[in-house]
């Protein structure tokens, strides 16, 4: 093997001195064509990115125009709708806003506004969204004063004392030819800058007389432009186009090519003359262009030593190259019968793993069954056994027919135990029960009386905010009902160590059905966890976790969600949110 090696060297090195002004023209021609590939990609990279660049500054410019503008016009049909609600009118000419704070937080949330505020004749504050502007006189604003004196919507811009504007739609309300007060919507658009300021670009807002408005740089509010770039600015796009020139107005969009790093581009707002402009930087094109500039180099570069290197180093290659493989080869296949024997062992191991957890998901199941019907079937037990003994007092004073009252409720009673069973028994397979139309109030109603001995025993002011008309949902009727016993006694039980002890339930029906129950307990302490299965914090003996996760299971099964919050004046308030049955549905279920 040896004299054949060296009859190779010689070889080679015997052809290296006729190559010679071939290999001086290959590297000739290899220069050549790097120069040409490196000017050509830099033309037409760089104009690539620079239209790319001002392609998506020119589409975020009109993405943020136009939210904006949407925004203003959806809020702006706002005063018209609630200058004729007639609660609201009613409530001005009654004088009673007992109510309208509260109808007005129930429009807020589905409006979107910033806050809902509701003024009388003479600029007081009588309902409000923010519960503290309750009493606060707005007769000299002029949101105020033009709403009274107009008969259209009147939009006002107001500074802020910590800096910024408020943006408010005002609207009077009227009564035939009487003023009866203003009705002021506030629009959230601080929300738009916290969204523009994620990103690279600084925009501003300027209203008809050039002021800013709206912008990504908090200094900028309250001044026009001039005034505003010549403070200095935060980290970000405007620095760098700070330090690239002094005057970036007068220079065309695309100055990257001339040296600049900014463009600047403007647009119109089609509202009382706003203008939108945002300063967009180009810096990032020639750190793009020179990285691919940089790989076609080396690319080149590698090309260049690897004609060199195999010119010569070609024998000696081959030899290292079929030693290399060789020990990796021998390397291989012991690294694979290492992995192949602890795949085997693997394998075994999860074997046996897998018959555990299977053992151990069984017992779970049994365990999680046998408490389900152990929490589910207390209250029932409870409220027969109060019955039973009311019913032995009524015989014993010769009453046997209110003694037979009492025996009808345990019989329906006896009915409902044998509904939970079953109902725990198709947890496994859902959907085997079919849905029929419920009136929430009925079913409420006879919760209450199902919970009329716990009811008995404890002095709690229970309190009902209930509609005229049913509120009809779809649904099965036994399992609502026993979501609503179990937040009724969890707000029992959440009033126990409270001197006065109340508990509101209120009943809406809206876009949805919805049923809160509130009491002024000490509060949810985690929340996250509430809905948990075993999760409890009531003492041993008093519960074992599972109504809430039963309850937030059933109202799922129904296309509904389950919610709990603490309320702002204490207490926990939970609700339960159903799809309403409309009058179509309705008929269509009879």
């Amino acid at each position: 093997m040896i004299p054949n090696a060296q009859k190779g060297w010689k070889s080679i090195f015997g052809s290296v001195a006729p190559l010679g002004w071939r290999l001086r023209l290959a590297v000739f021609v290899l220069l050549l064509a790097a120069v040409a590939t490196v000017w050509v990609t830099n033309s037409l990279l760089t104009d690539r990115f620079t239209e790319s660049t001002h392609n998506r500054a020119e589409l975020r410019l009109a993405l943020y125009s136009g939210n904006l503008l949407s925004e203003l016009r959806r809020n702006a049909i706002v005063p018209q709708l609630l200058a004729r609600d007639p609660t609201l009118i009613s409530a001005l000419q009654s004088g009673d806003f007992s109510l309208s704070t509260q109808r007005l937080l129930s429009f807020v949330e589905e409006i979107g506004a910033a806050s809902l505020m509701l003024l009388d004749r003479d600029g007081r504050a009588v309902a409000a969204t923010d519960r503290n502007r309750l009493g606060e006189g707005h007769r000299s604003a002029a949101y105020f004063v033009e709403a009274i004196r107009s008969n259209a919507t009147i939009f006002s811009v107001i500074p802020r004392e910590a800096g910024g504007y408020r943006f408010v739609y005002s609207r009077r309300l009227e009564s035939g030819a009487e003023i009866l007060g203003v009705i002021v919507v506030e629009v959230d658009l601080q929300k738009f800058e916290s969204a523009w300021a994620g990103i690279s670009d600084a925009v501003m807002v300027t209203d008809s007389t050039g002021t800013i408005i709206l912008s990504t740089e908090p200094q900028w509010r309250g001044l026009n432009e001039q005034e505003a770039l010549l403070r200095q600015h935060p980290q970000g796009a405007i620095e760098r186009a700070i330090r690239a020139t002094a005057d970036w107005t007068a220079l065309p969009p695309d100055a990257y090519l001339q040296g600049e790093a900014v463009m600047r581009m403007e647009t119109r707002i089609p509202f009382r003359g706003w203008k939108m402009t945002s300063f967009t930087t180009y810096s990032s094109i020639r750190e793009k262009v020179n990285s691919v500039l940089a790989l076609e180099i080396m690319g080149f570069a590698i090309l260049l030593a690897l004609a060199f290197y195999a010119l010569s180093r070609r024998a000696t290659f081959r030899m290292a190259l079929f030693q290399r493989e060789s020990a990796e080869l021998r390397a291989l296949n012991a690294r694979l019968q290492r992995e192949i024997a602890e795949r085997e062992r693997v394998e075994k191991t999860l074997e046996v793993a897998e018959q555990t957890l299977a053992q151990s998901s069984k017992l779970a199941a049994l365990g999680e069954m046998s408490a389900a019907v152990s929490h589910e079937l207390n209250q029932p037990l409870a409220a027969m056994k109060t019955y039973l003994a009311g019913a032995r007092l009524l015989l014993r004073r010769n009453r046997p027919e209110e003694a037979l009252a009492s025996f009808g409720r345990i019989d329906g009673l006896i009915e409902r135990m044998g509904a939970i069973t079953r109902q725990l028994k198709s947890y496994a397979r859902k959907g085997a029960d079919a849905f029929s139309p419920v009136n929430l109030g009925e079913a409420l109603a006879s919760s209450l009386s199902m919970m009329e001995p716990q009811l008995r025993q404890r002095h709690v002011k229970i309190s009902q905010i209930l509609p005229e008309d049913p509120v009809i949902v779809m649904g099965d009727r036994m399992r609502l009902e026993q979501v609503m016993v179990n937040l009724l006694r969890n707000a029992l039980d959440a009033t126990k160590s409270v001197a006065e002890p109340e508990v509101e339930i209120i009943l809406a029906a809206g876009e949805t059905a919805v049923l809160a129950v509130r009491d002024n307990g000490h509060g949810i302490e985690n929340i996250e966890n509430l809905f948990e299965p075993f999760y409890t914090t009531k003492r041993a003996g008093d519960g074992v976790g599972l109504g809430l996760a039963i309850s937030s299971g059933i109202v799922n099964d129904h296309g509904g969600r389950l919610t709990a919050r603490n309320g702002q004046n204490g207490g926990a308030v939970f609700e339960m949110q159903l799809p309403i049955l409309g009058q179509d549905g309705l008929e269509a279920a009879e």
